[in-house]
């Protein structure tokens, strides 16, 4: 096992094309490292730069104490899961398992030692004797991943290995690559496009955006605290509401104003957000998350700090345990560079509801027990502590640490 470090790796194609630009990473031993972002941000350019499969234009990668730099991808120690299994179909899952041990040279009595363990570990056993064309998508992605981890590398780089399989089948792979990643504790770095996957399977993910560092940090703080627009805006399902605001201040109580509505800030924001104050009076972005609402009704009592909209359903959308009231704001959407990049996930089915004069669109997240219906007016909760307040020019997070003196 191995740490992976990258400082200021650059990679430059033809035509001065910057697919990674400065990349400053530092992946800490055993940690399970996501690299997220949309098409075309670098993630799985710097995977293959990690991996020796292309060549870097600037800065330095070291696994371990090593510099790699000019190392060829065998000399590594490192093992490639990728998204289309590359298994050889003429081979038996046990002979595509054994491949690469057999090309180093092992003893046989190892060999069929590291490919019990690892189709037992994996639920291989019942498959050795078939070959790829005989087994389903997740049984060769499995395969795929018992290819490396029979090597017993330093690290593990897999190019989003999940997403050629149906949504079930995504889900029980993704526990199992985090039991499997409790079990080895080896360094890995996953490459999706899928925030989703990124926050149920990385220790911390990393956000790209055209080649550059957005912010590094657990799952969890960065859905909290995203350090500017496109984070706040990519990640988190259904994405964060976005509208431009003023915060005004009357009675000795501070309000954020847009659209006819009129939200309440707790005075622990102000300390919670150093700077927030010096924008009274001014024009901001407001972002508040789906999750952070509630059915009035079916909220109970709620403590100060709460606000009421209410509003008209559009479109609800029914889940199962919970539901999504799509409702409209008397207000234009942000139209912002880091939150029309966000909204850009690649996924070219996403149709949006045809809007009505210049309104926005906002999706609230509500309890199942919630009587919401399309059509029907609802009256939503709000918990005015989690709002997000940035910057109209720059798109920064106003009060984020890594923002303060910027």
């Amino acid at each position: 096992m191995a740490s992976i470090v990258l400082s200021n790796v650059d990679k430059i194609y033809a035509g001065g094309v910057k697919a990674v630009n400065g990349l400053n990473l530092e992946i800490k031993d055993g940690e399970f490292m996501v690299l997220v972002g949309p098409s075309g941000c670098g993630k799985s350019t710097a995977l293959r730069m990690i991996a020796g499969l292309e060549d870097i234009s600037g800065g330095e990668i070291s696994i371990g104490d090593k510099v790699v730099n000019h190392l060829p991808p065998k000399d590594r120690d490192i093992a490639m899961v990728f998204q289309n299994y590359a298994l050889y179909p003429h081979m038996t899952v046990e002979e595509n398992l054994a491949f690469g041990l057999k090309l180093r040279k092992m003893p046989k009595a190892e060999i069929q030692q590291r490919v019990g363990e690892a189709a037992k570990m994996l639920g291989l056993d019942p498959y050795l004797k078939r070959k790829p064309a005989a087994l389903s998508g997740g049984q060769r992605q499995r395969v795929a991943m018992g290819r490396a981890i029979v090597r017993e590398p330093q690290a593990f780089l897999m190019d989003e290995p999940l997403s050629n399989l149906d949504a079930k089948l995504r889900v029980s792979m993704r526990a199992s690559l985090n039991t499997l990643h409790e079990r080895l504790g080896v360094t890995t770095v996953y490459v999706t496009h899928d925030q989703v996957e990124a926050m149920t399977l990385g220790d911390r993910v990393c956000v790209l955006r055209d080649g550059l560092l957005q912010q590094v940090d657990t799952p969890q703080n960065l859905f909290d605290a995203p350090v500017n627009l496109f984070v706040a805006g990519f990640m988190g399902s259904p994405s964060m509401n976005f509208v431009t605001a003023e915060l005004v201040r009357e009675g000795g109580t501070s309000y954020v104003t847009f659209a006819d509505l009129k939200l309440p800030i707790p005075d622990s924001t102000f300390s919670d957000k150093p700077g927030l104050d010096q924008y009274t009076g001014k024009k901001l972005i407001l972002g508040i998350r789906p999750s952070d609402f509630e059915d009035a009704t079916s909220a109970g009592s709620h403590a100060d700090g709460w606000a009421t909209l209410s509003v008209k359903a559009e479109v609800t959308e029914e889940l199962g345990s919970e539901i999504n009231v799509l409702f409209l704001i008397d207000a234009p959407p942000v139209e912002h560079k880091d939150t029309v990049a966000a909204a850009d996930t690649g996924d070219e089915d996403e149709s949006a509801l045809p809007l009505v004069g210049d309104k926005s669109l906002w999706t609230a997240r509500v309890n199942a027990r919630s009587h919401a219906r399309s059509g029907q007016p609802i009256d939503l909760v709000l918990d005015t502590h989690n709002l997000h307040f940035f910057d109209t020019d720059s798109g920064l997070s106003i009060g984020h640490p890594a923002n303060i003196g910027r």
